[in-house]
């Protein structure tokens, strides 16, 4: 999904097995008290507010509608036009470095462009030729550079979705001019930032889901530069129902399997309504395979077409989401929320 929404929008499975989702926590923390606190085990739950720092502050309004959910992945991105915003020049990261650092068990997830220009229409010849350039190590000291930033801000264990959504059409760091060469610079600029002191970085390598233009399995770099296996995963063709989006080619079952093959967790640092509208069946569908398959973390993209909190055109849509991520859900909290409006609570 493009970007530039997001600059200017500012902005079923068991109840048991549903509830998984709230519950917060992370394998390499301690367990915390509270509503919505984490056991060490949960599936972290995040949206995507805004890109900078009112961002932040809307993490406290969602949670807020949610009956005090804690939400443990904060994801933003890094502005694709130029070199020094890839190096994490915006102001904004403070913000969220202070965010993560306030609870041990919260996950940093941050949207990484391999080029500049990243949303400029740059036609493939010339995509090829920049791909070959990072192949060689021509852009190896940007990615330096954001290492030590993260790492300065306290941040050094963040999540990096780098050149995410690659097997598309639209973005500059897409892989289908030169997968060969995309997944060498892949290697390239992981190496540059683990070389960084301090560092314990995580790469989330993320496509978008279905073939698109071009499988994304030809764009894996490797098992030893990947943590994560991702998939962004909007309610749009091809897939006409949510069953299709699973077992479509390339398709959701694909991650999992691919996943698993290679040892990987998996994440969805990207998901959505988008083109069949306010359609709480796929929201429903989407939480339960979220809660089947566990992974890392997950993130809706809360703005319109795609959200449900800071949206008001998909009301039914809301109304699901708030009902199975709610803290203290169940059939009386169920009950209590199908007879309220889905606009109450709505405090951004």
């Amino acid at each position: 999904m493009s970007r530039r929404g997001r600059w200017l929008a500012g902005a079923c499975a068991s109840t048991v097995a549903v509830g998984l989702l709230v519950t917060g926590g992370s394998p390499a923390t301690a367990p915390q008290e509270g509503p919505g606190r984490g056991a060490g085990t949960g599936v972290a739950v995040g949206a995507y507010l805004h890109y900078g720092s009112p961002g932040v502050d809307r993490m406290q309004g969602l949670s807020r509608w949610l009956g005090g959910t804690e939400l443990r992945a904060g994801h933003t991105y890094l502005p694709g036009d130029t070199w020094s915003n890839i190096e994490g020049a915006p102001d904004s990261l403070r913000s969220w470095a202070r965010w993560r650092k306030a609870r041990a068990d919260r996950l940093f997830v941050l949207n990484v462009p391999m080029l500049e220009h990243n949303e400029a229409g740059v036609p493939d010849a010339r995509v090829a030729e920049l791909i070959r350039s990072g192949a060689r190590g021509e852009y190896d000291d940007h990615f330096r550079r954001l290492a030590r930033r993260l790492v300065t801000l306290g941040v050094p264990d963040t999540v990096v979705v780098l050149g995410w959504e690659m097997n598309g059409f639209n973005y500059t760091h897409r892989c289908r001019p030169d997968p060969e060469n995309w997944k060498r610079y892949w290697r390239r600029i992981v190496a540059a930032m683990r070389s960084v002191g301090g560092q314990r970085l995580r790469f989330d390598f993320a496509p978008n889901r279905g073939g698109d233009a071009i499988a994304w399995t030809r764009c894996y770099p490797g098992d030893d530069v990947v943590d994560i296996v991702g998939m962004d995963s909007y309610d749009q063709p091809p897939g006409d129902t949510f069953d299709d989006q699973v077992t479509q080619p390339y398709g959701l079952q694909k991650q999992v399997d691919f996943a698993k093959a290679h040892g990987k967790r998996i994440s969805y640092p990207e998901w959505g309504l988008f083109r069949n509208g306010d359609n709480p069946e796929y929201v429903r569908s989407m939480l339960d395979w979220i809660a089947e398959h566990r992974p890392l973390y997950h993130s809706i993209t809360d703005y319109c077409p795609h959200g449900v909190w800071q949206c008001d055109q998909n009301p039914r849509s809301a109304r699901v989401f708030r009902q199975l991520l709610s803290t203290g859900r169940g059939r009386d909290r169920t009950s209590s929320l199908d007879n309220q409006d889905n606009q109450d609570g709505r405090d951004h």
